[in-house]
C-alpha cells in the first residue's frame, strides 16, 4: 500500500501540473501508454526495480520507449528518477488515471469473471453501473479470475457486490458448519 500512496502522491502533483499546462488529457493518454507498456512487459518492471541499475540508464531507457510523450511525462520521469522512485512509475501512472477520470466525473468499475465477458454481457453491466452509479461515463474493466468458478464479482468505488458461485459455495459450507 505505500507505493500506492506514494503513487497518489505524486499523481496528483502531476495533475496540478498539466491541468495548470491545460494539458491534463494529453498527459491521461500518456499515462495510459505507460501504464499498457509496463503491465505487457516483464522485463521493463524488473529494470525499473533493480538497485544494480544506474538511474540515469533507467532514465535514458524510458525517455527513449516515451519519447512520443508530453513534456510533462519527461518531467516526471526525471523527477522519479532523481528522488529514486522510478519503480513507482506504474503506480503514478495508474494513480493519475483514477484521479483524472475522477475530476472528469468518470465512474470506474471492475467485473470479475471466469470467463471473458461477451459483448451483449458487457453492454447489460455497464447499463447497470450506470443506473446504480447515476454516470453516463462509466469506464468497465473486466478482469478474469478462473478460481471464482462462475458468476461474477462487481466493484463500483469502495463497493462490491460479490455473486460468484466459489461465495456461494463458501457460505453453503459456512452453513452446513453452524448447523453440525
Amino acid at each position: 500500500m505505500n507505493g500506492s500512496k506514494t503513487g497518489i502522491r505524486y499523481a496528483k502533483a502531476v495533475l496540478q501540473k498539466a491541468t495548470e499546462q491545460g494539458n491534463a488529457k494529453e498527459v491521461f493518454a500518456d499515462m495510459q501508454t505507460i501504464w499498457d507498456t509496463l503491465s505487457s512487459s516483464k522485463e521493463l518492471r524488473v529494470v525499473l526495480q533493480s538497485p544494480v541499475i544506474k538511474g540515469e540508464d533507467k532514465k535514458e531507457a524510458l525517455q527513449q520507449i516515451f519519447s512520443a510523450q508530453t513534456k510533462t511525462t519527461h518531467s516526471l520521469i526525471d523527477v522519479l528518477v532523481s528522488n529514486h522512485r522510478i519503480d513507482q512509475l506504474g503506480n503514478v501512472a495508474l494513480a493519475y488515471t483514477s484521479l483524472y477520470n475522477e475530476a472528469q466525473g468518470v465512474k470506474s468499475a471492475k467485473v470479475i469473471t471466469a470467463v471473458p465477458l461477451s459483448e451483449g454481457i458487457e453492454k447489460q453491466v455497464l447499463a447497470k453501473v450506470e443506473e446504480l452509479t447515476g454516470s453516463k461515463s462509466v469506464t468497465l474493466e473486466n478482469e478474469i479470475d478462473e478460481s471464482i468458478i462462475g458468476g461474477f464479482i462487481l466493484r463500483i468505488g469502495d463497493l462490491q457486490y460479490n455473486a460468484s458461485i466459489a461465495n456461494q459455495l463458501s457460505n453453503l459450507k459456512r452453513e452446513f458448519s453452524k448447523s453440525l
